[in-house]
C-alpha cells in the first residue's frame, strides 16, 4: 500500500515539473490561401457584425446572446457574447486596424475560464491570391500549463481557426 502511494505521488511530482517546464506565452496559429485580394477579404474580419457569416464559433452555440459596441468596424468596435458550454462567454474589441493587411483583437474570456489574449489577422498579398493568418497568443498560467499535459490547446483550437479560415474562403471566394 506504501509503495503504491509513494508512486501515486510520484507521478504527480512529475506531471506538476512537466507542467512548471511548460512556456510562460503561447501562440496558435493557423494560415490558408484565398483567391481573392486582401481588400476584398478585410471588410469580413474588420466588421464584426460580418463574422456570423464565417466564424466557426457561431455554430456551436446559433442561440448565444451577442452584445455590439462602439463603431462597427476598426478600433474600438467590440463583440461581446454569451453561450452555451462549448462556448461560455466573453469579449473583443478590435485594437488595431491597418486596411486590408491587418485586423489585432484584445480578446476576453470570462466562462468557462479567465483569460486575456490577443488575436490577429494578417493579410498578405500573393499574387492573385491573399494568404491569411489567424493567430492567438498570450500567458500561459501554471493552471493552463498543467491543463496543457492533458489537452493539446493548438489542436483544439487549432482545428476551429482551420475552420474558420475554410468558411472565409468560401465566402470571399465566392463573393470576389
Amino acid at each position: 500500500m506504501l509503495i503504491a502511494l509513494l508512486v501515486v505521488l510520484l507521478l504527480i511530482v512529475v506531471v506538476l515539473i512537466i507542467a512548471a517546464m511548460r512556456p510562460d506565452q503561447f501562440r496558435i496559429e493557423r494560415s490558408t490561401s484565398i483567391k481573392a485580394p486582401p481588400e476584398h477579404i478585410f471588410p469580413f474580419i474588420n466588421d464584426l457584425h460580418r463574422w456570423q457569416s464565417w466564424s466557426p464559433y457561431e455554430k456551436k452555440d446559433p442561440a448565444m446572446q451577442r452584445t455590439f459596441e462602439g463603431p462597427s468596424s476598426g478600433p474600438g468596435a467590440a463583440y461581446g457574447w454569451n453561450g452555451n458550454k462549448n462556448i461560455g462567454s466573453g469579449r473583443m474589441e478590435i485594437s488595431e486596424s491597418t486596411p486590408s493587411s491587418l485586423v489585432r483583437i484584445k480578446l476576453e474570456f470570462f466562462t468557462p475560464f479567465q483569460a486575456s489574449n490577443t488575436a490577429e489577422f494578417v493579410l498578405e498579398p500573393q499574387g492573385d491570391a491573399t494568404r491569411v493568418i489567424w493567430a492567438m497568443q498570450g500567458r500561459s498560467p501554471f493552471m493552463s500549463k498543467l491543463m496543457g499535459v492533458v489537452f493539446n490547446f493548438d489542436k483544439m483550437v487549432g482545428k476551429d481557426f482551420e475552420e474558420g479560415l475554410l468558411n472565409l474562403r468560401a465566402l470571399t471566394e465566392r463573393s470576389a
